[in-house]
């Protein structure tokens, strides 16, 4: 599988089948650079305007945005677990889906715009995926040490930040990376233009992962 980093908290994972699945794809209001973007499955978080931007993808995908366990392409499932957007059981912003992708053999969790430390009902629901995607800019979703907490107790192999500021764009009222790496210090990134993986050469991954928007 490959997966690349767009910005904010869109990446695309390609399956060795060239099954190409995207995460909340995002409008050119962010600030990163918007390009257009080939999938045949679209995930989606939850409908704010900063996620769903499904009308930037071309082909023909399928568009997951509900919970429970979908199969949108052979041999590919997605599933969305309800989650809060704010740590006040969305009394601000509302529910969101954490979305586990199944292909290759690899279990890929996208965690949206979460908004709080998992609970044990969460924390049971989501534990121990192989790579994470885990928001740590603060403002919207979880900060710099929650999110370093919330890797601690959901145990991935692979751990890539999302949803952060950074010189080439992300909305101004989050943070930048560098405090999740200081939250995840002494951990060192691995910074990498994509990440490769396979369900053989997990192990031999790095556990943190900075991946550069492209």
């Amino acid at each position: 599988m490959l997966i690349t980093y767009h910005g904010h908290a869109e990446f695309l994972a390609e399956t060795a089948k060239g099954q190409r699945v995207l995460f909340d794809p995002f409008p050119a209001q962010i600030g990163f650079p918007m390009r257009r973007v080939r999938a045949d499955a679209v995930a989606v978080s939850h409908h704010h305007f900063d996620h769903d931007y499904v009308d930037k993808v071309d082909g023909r995908p399928v568009v997951v945005d509900t919970a429970g366990r979908h199969t949108p392409l052979p041999g590919v499932a997605l599933t969305g677990t309800p989650a809060w957007h704010d740590g006040e059981g969305g009394a601000q912003r509302g529910q969101i889906l954490c979305f586990l992708l199944e292909a290759d053999g690899l279990k890929v969790l996208h965690l949206g715009d979460l908004g709080e430390v998992p609970g044990d009902e969460l924390k049971n629901r989501l534990f121990m995926p192989d790579i994470l995607l885990i928001p740590v800019g603060g403002t919207y979703t979880l900060d710099a040490v929650q999110a370093a907490e919330t890797v601690a107790l959901l145990q991935p192999r692979v751990v890539i930040p999302m949803h952060y500021r950074t010189d080439r764009g992300g909305i101004q009222k989050v943070d930048t990376l560098a405090p999740f790496l200081q939250a995840m210090a002494p951990l060192e990134p691995s910074v990498q233009p994509l990440l490769r993986v396979t369900r053989e050469d997990l192990s031999q991954q790095p556990r943190l992962v900075e991946l550069t928007p492209r």
